[in-house]
């Protein structure tokens, strides 16, 4: 019997099956149904467990065989698990499950665990005498267009929500966002709005605050003072990340995520869209949404155009790549693209007036 990740629940409550068999590549969903499995065998007194898991050709398959079948009389309820992280269980393998499948004794609770199994898979014989002896749990991914319901859901959950409308709507895709589609990190974010708010509506300010870690509020606010024309200041942060230890890659993939918003928003002005719309299609909210309307309506393309490729040469830089016409210093890198940007955003050219064909920066 096969169930999605989300039914497993409601299946576990009806009663529990002899087998269960858990297959798919996210980590989260996958920990969770086995938790839940694990937890409901607990609460029906299968008291003891063992655990095997199955590494290389020559993994010695009797002692699955012998566990399942050494149940004394007087014995406690037992969980065996059994884990194929390869998904591939070999010829020996595939004969023992069969067999395993087919003496499944009393008192014996099994759960096996498999990665995302391609199409032979789930055709072998092994994994089909796993599906009939049982549960089938599939768990797949949660694609990125999915992940905003995901979230609001797990809040729910909670006893939290987020407002209703565009504001939740933007709320959401924040959190989507900085979680770049990790279910894991996006968890420990949810728990994280869970200690820190009671249950209720969470407005955007409480959910950028807690998402964004002491380090990387540092590194988006970097990008907040550059937007803002804030010199200075960028140019001190800056040095007071290089200072910290943060690491280079993530500075640039701030920089450089503002120069693609910026680019994608000018796009879409250009194809005669309203700059509320053109934002909301580049992904920008918040204090960001302000700065881009600040800038957006005067940036010129030619700048624009420029500090996109700026970004390209700078993230070969961060990865040791060097350019003939870069600093090779990492950091000296950054400071030219913070420049750059300061540049383009903070004095926009009025309609009409020439653009330089080369900015004149320090190197």
């Amino acid at each position: 019997m096969q169930v999605r990740a989300d039914q497993l629940a409601s299946q576990l409550a009806r009663g529990l099956k002899p087998l269960y068999t858990v297959h798919g590549d996210e980590a989260l969903l996958a920990q969770e149904a086995g938790d839940a499995v694990r937890a409901a065998a607990r609460a029906a007194g299968y008291s003891e467990r063992q655990v095997f898991t199955v590494s290389g050709a020559h993994f010695d398959w009797s002692g699955v065989l012998g566990a399942a079948q050494s149940m004394g009389l007087f014995a406690d309820q037992k969980l065996i698990e059994i884990r194929i992280p390869s998904g591939k269980p070999g010829k020996d393998g595939s004969a023992a499950l069969q067999q395993y499948c087919e003496r499944l004794p009393e008192g014996v609770l099994t759960l096996v665990h498999l990665p995302r199994l391609d199409r032979q898979q789930l055709q072998g014989a092994w994994f089909q005498a796993l599906d009939r002896a049982g549960v089938t749990v599939r768990v797949d991914p949660v694609e990125r267009h999915q992940l905003p319901a995901w979230i609001a859901q797990r809040l729910a959950a909670q006893g939290q929500r987020v407002p209703v409308g565009e504001a939740g709507q933007q709320a959401l895709a924040f959190f989507a966002d900085r979680v770049e589609g990790n279910l894991l990190a996006a968890h420990q974010e949810l728990q994280k709005l869970a200690l820190l708010y009671p249950a209720g509506e969470l407005d955007f300010a409480q959910i950028e605050e807690a998402v964004l870690d002491v380090a990387r509020y540092d590194v988006f606010k970097l990008g907040a003072a550059v937007l803002a024309g804030q010199a200075g200041r960028a140019l001190r942060m800056l040095d007071g990340l290089k200072a910290e230890g943060e690491a280079a890659v993530l500075v640039h993939w701030t920089l450089a995520d503002d120069i693609r918003a910026l680019a994608r928003a000018r796009a879409a002005m250009a194809d005669g869209k309203p700059l509320p719309m053109a934002l909301r299609e580049a992904r920008v909210w918040g204090e960001k949404e302000r700065l881009f309307e600040r800038v957006l309506p005067g940036l010129d393309d030619t700048r624009l155009t420029a500090l996109v490729e700026a970004a390209s040469v700078c993230d070969g830089l961060v990865k040791g790549l060097r350019h003939p016409a870069w600093p090779e210093d990492a950091w000296d890198g950054l400071r030219r693209l913070v420049l750059m940007m300061l540049d383009t955003v903070a004095t926009p050219p009025r309609r009409g007036q020439p653009v330089p064909a080369r900015l004149t920066l320090p190197a």
